[in-house]
């Protein structure tokens, strides 16, 4: 790449009109890539999708707990990550369309970036039986699952900040 080539994405703070992309992304996501979790059981889909609505995305954009990103190529939403005021990563998803591009990783050191800038050392998030290799691969460790109450048995993870 020149000095002068465009990246062939950005990762930018969400934005409110945006909310209905970043709904499909989140859904297509999860219908496409996390088959390995859902295993095409419609109950545990329609469970995990309850709640990625146009309207639900756009009260998470607009909560002050939260810093929601978005990675866009050109006007195209390809994935969105949210970390919490808790320093806990609440989404980091992308789209079919965004794979294999570095995308997820981007997304993940600015979410880890967002968590430093907020006084973290340290970040938490439950990753999915699909993600849970790339999570390792970028640093973090297993503490165990979650509880029962919560939907699924997915890992909770962390990685100590430098």
């Amino acid at each position: 790449m020149t000095g002068d080539a465009k990246p062939p994405f950005e990762i930018r703070a969400a934005q409110m009109r945006e909310a209905a992309a970043i709904c499909e992304v989140l859904r297509r996501s999860i219908v496409e890539l996390c088959v390995r979790d859902h295993q095409n059981d419609p109950a545990r889909l329609a469970e995990w999708l309850a709640n990625k609505t146009p309207e639900n995305v756009a009260n998470w954009i607009a909560d002050p707990e939260s810093c929601m990103f978005v990675a866009a190529g050109g006007d195209t939403v390809l994935a969105v990550g949210c970390i919490l005021s808790s320093g806990k990563i609440a989404l980091n998803y992308v789209s079919p369309d965004g794979r294999f591009q570095g995308i997820s990783r981007a997304m993940l050191r600015t979410l880890e970036q967002t968590a430093r800038e907020l006084g973290h050392h340290r970040v938490t998030l439950t990753s999915t039986f699909t993600a849970h290799d790339f999570y390792l691969a970028a640093g973090y460790a297993d503490d165990g699952t979650q509880t029962p109450d919560e939907t699924g048995d997915w890992p909770l993870m962390h990685k100590e900040l430098a």
